[in-house]
């Protein structure tokens, strides 16, 4: 065998070191159902693999007391896990009677990133709640609550237009985020909670249509990364990010 030929070979067997098969580049596979609620002015069932997201999004005309009389709308999220959505059964946190911070840290994560999709002031005084219920968790379920609300704002906004309640389409771009890391030394796109539960470097990364970032989480789990890592997993990102807004067109389009 030839050296070129031996490098090649190498470099096959590096991408392909997860239990699922996939290319260390490869987002798992995504299935979207569009209208799942029927009641919603907008939803959908969100899957990236095994991780299923049911994400709607409601309108009410009435805006928070910060914002009366100013002429512009307001957008905000929930997020919830339900029971048995991972290997055993969780408390509801309505019968605790609390939230937890880690669902008041992903809730607002969602509300900052989709705000960054529509210009509030073509809404009118009107609020949008994206609700996003896990019902079965994979890993990444906040990037994938925030891609799919994405499509759900965005039917949601198709219905106020089709009825003429707004009269121009508020949507400035598509917004999607996606997981990425280091598992093993090895930079990895849209991990899995296996991959994300030993990973070295855990990053959440959301990003518009125009290839700008909206937020960027990164975190050293016990180790550090250079910044060449974290060029390879921005790029890593951006090409699965700009996979998931071709899907995310395609639903708002159909």
């Amino acid at each position: 065998m030839q050296v070129k030929e031996m490098i090649i070979e190498e470099d096959m067997r590096s991408l392909k070191l997860r239990e699922d098969a996939r290319n260390t580049n490869e987002l798992r596979q995504i299935k979207v159902t569009k209208d799942f609620n029927i009641y919603a002015e907008g939803s959908v069932l969100m899957e990236f693999g095994n991780t299923k997201v049911i994400c709607t999004a409601s309108v009410s005309e009435k805006v928070p007391p910060f914002l009366k009389n100013q002429g512009k709308g307001w957008l905000t999220a929930e997020y919830s896990m339900l029971p048995r959505a991972t290997g055993e059964r969780n408390t509801r946190e309505a019968a605790k009677g609390k939230l937890s911070g880690r669902t008041m840290e992903i809730q607002r994560l969602i509300g900052r990133a989709l705000r960054a999709a529509i210009d509030l002031d073509k809404l009118g005084e009107r609020t949008i709640t994206i609700d996003c219920d896990v019902i079965q968790a994979d890993g990444g379920t906040r990037t994938t609550s925030i891609s799919g609300g994405f499509i759900a704002l965005a039917l949601a906004m198709k219905k106020l237009l089709k009825e003429g309640i707004i009269k121009e389409n508020p949507i400035i771009s598509n917004v999607a985020a996606i997981s990425v890391g280091i598992v093993n030394n090895t930079p990895m796109l849209d991990l899995k909670y296996s991959e994300d539960s030993i990973a070295e470097v855990d990053m959440n990364i959301i990003m518009n249509g125009k290839g700008e970032f909206v937020e960027v989480q990164g975190t050293g789990e016990e180790a550090t990364y250079t910044r060449a890592q974290l060029n390879q997993l921005i790029d890593l990102a951006e090409e699965g990010i700009k996979d998931i807004i071709e899907i995310q067109n395609k639903i708002i389009g159909e």
